[in-house]
């Protein structure tokens, strides 16, 4: 039997989580061995037609042809799989969501008439049926090889189910919250990153997106009761997942 053909495709993003899986090294030489890359322009010119049995997408919708373009994406792949904020829920360009486009083009491009762009930036599964999400900004490496190798196997890749606020204790992190009043929103953001930021002594921001059961009511309380303004309460909920969490709200 042929290996498995994977495609990894570049919409609007930093390239970030493509980086991701260039930085894998060692484990990316032994991925390449049990599978075709036939298209991933970050590491190589070669391309090769589809159909794709995995097609890994990073980055928003934010043209009419990211439109176009991912539908022929859907058309061509067996399992899809978004990665990162943007392809999942919109990233940080989805601040445009809120805001008058029209106004930011005129105001930045000379000529705004040359700018061809949508009003919004949404995420893939807003235009086409996605398999598999994998959040973060940018992706976890361990839990992008762990995803690859449970496809290569035909096994269900594992999905994270709690919140930071868990990863914190397993790791013996002081709650930022409590103890230091430091504004974090890790009691409301799906585990994955391993408590990257609290374990550096900075507020988890949110980059997973909301976790599967949230009290937004409570974290807000909890944010103002330490002296954090209404308004960057706001600006807290509406960073890199603005979508997601904006969504949540009741």
């Amino acid at each position: 039997m042929s290996p498995p053909s994977l495609a990894v495709w570049k919409f609007a993003s930093c390239d970030g989580c493509q980086l991701t899986l260039l930085d894998c090294e060692d484990e990316l030489l032994a991925i390449a061995g049990q599978v075709e890359i036939r298209q991933f322009l970050e590491a190589s010119s070669a391309v090769a037609e589809g159909p794709f049995d995995v097609s890994l997408v990073e980055g928003s919708i934010t043209t009419e042809h990211d439109i176009e373009r991912i539908q022929q994406v859907r058309e061509q792949s067996g399992l899809l799989v978004t990665i990162g904020a943007c392809a999942t829920a919109g990233g940080i360009q989805a601040l445009r969501n809120y805001a008058d486009v029209a106004h930011y083009t005129t105001a930045v491009y000379a000529h705004p008439d040359y700018i061809s762009t949508l009003a919004t930036s949404t995420p893939a599964s807003a235009h086409v049926k996605v398999d598999l999400e994998l959040h973060g900004c940018p992706i976890d490496k361990g839990h992008l090889l762990q995803t690859i190798a449970a496809l290569l196997l035909g096994t269900v890749p594992q999905q994270d189910s709690g919140s930071v606020c868990m990863e914190c204790k397993r790791r013996g992190t002081a709650c930022l919250l409590v103890s230091r009043g430091v504004p974090c929103l890790g009691p409301v953001t799906r585990s994955g990153c391993g408590a990257l930021c609290p374990a550096y002594d900075r507020g988890c921001f949110g980059c997973f997106g909301p976790s599967e059961s949230i009290n937004l009511d409570a974290i807000r309380d909890q944010l103002v009761a330490i002296g954090t303004p209404d308004d960057a309460v706001d600006r807290l909920l509406g960073t890199f997942t603005v979508r997601s969490f904006r969504e949540a709200q009741p």
